[in-house]
């Protein structure tokens, strides 16, 4: 904390773009939940090490505004108790809009995610032990706006009974048999209409999912997910860049300062005395 104003370092992914100042998604996160808690500082020093790829569908508004929430609770003397993780949860979807994102990167897992009256709620679930996330993530961005406009005001009944089948079929898959994922992620309802802006991805998802590998558009895309093992001898092509990523078993942490996850190392912001 500081004196006064309010200032961010970024290191990593979005360094040189993203606000230095209040505008900050990190710090606007931070100050709604202060006002939650009751108590706001006279000022904050952030530094934040981003290590998410921007506009890409993997979440990185959902990381900030976590990490914003997390630390707000870690710097007000008792604020983990004052704002238990259900009321974070609701704070942080109020933030993003929708608790899809903010309530896997808050709670860990597999998570299945809705809201009612009060807000935004979640359950979390244990992956089972087959499923191995991998990310194609290309050099060029997507915008989640550009995304759902390519989304129609209607879809067949039929569709829209495909994909309430393959919901329900997911949540087993993922937690419980794998083998299954491949069926689990077919799709009706958003990927096929996306396509014609996201042409590589497409292609992409397309060509895993024809060598049997459960493959979906990441989020609002352009990168795409793989959910079963991925055969060594797949290329994707120069425009893509391939990480396998482990499942985070305990969500969003505080210590000592710093927001972490505790399978990696500091992944929203830390505290700069």
């Amino acid at each position: 904390m500081t004196d006064g104003g309010f200032s961010v370092e970024v290191t990593g992914q979005g360094a040189g773009e993203l606000p230095a100042d209040e505008e900050h998604l990190v710090v606007r996160a931070m100050l709604q939940t202060f006002d939650e808690l009751g108590e706001r500082p006279p000022g904050l020093a952030v530094r934040c090490v981003n290590r998410i790829p921007q506009a890409r569908g993997l979440g990185s508004s959902s990381a900030a505004i976590v990490g914003g929430v997390q630390l707000a609770r870690g710097l007000v003397r008792g604020g983990l108790g004052l704002l238990d993780d259900e009321a974070a949860l609701r704070i942080a979807a109020r933030i993003e809009g929708h608790p899809d994102n903010v309530a896997p990167c808050l709670l860990g897992g597999f998570t299945v995610a809705w809201t009612e009256g009060t807000g935004a709620r979640a359950v979390r679930l244990d992956p089972a032990e087959g499923v191995c996330p991998t990310v194609f993530v290309p050099s060029e961005r997507g915008y989640t706006a550009t995304a759902r406009a390519a989304l129609p005001s209607e879809v067949p009944h039929r569709d829209a009974a495909f994909n309430a089948g393959r919901s329900a079929l997911f949540t087993h898959a993922v937690t419980s048999d794998p083998a299954l994922l491949f069926p689990a992620t077919e799709d009706r309802l958003h990927q096929g209409y996306r396509a014609g802006g996201m042409p590589g991805t497409a292609s992409l998802v397309a060509a895993l999912r024809s060598v049997g590998v459960a493959a979906v558009v990441s989020g609002a895309g352009p990168t795409v997910l793989a959910l079963t093992e991925v055969p060594g001898d797949f290329h994707p092509g120069a425009h893509w860049h391939s990480e396998v990523l482990g499942v985070d078993g305990v969500g969003a942490v505080v210590k000592g300062g710093m927001v972490e996850h505790a399978e990696r190392g500091p992944v929203a912001a830390g505290r700069k005395s």
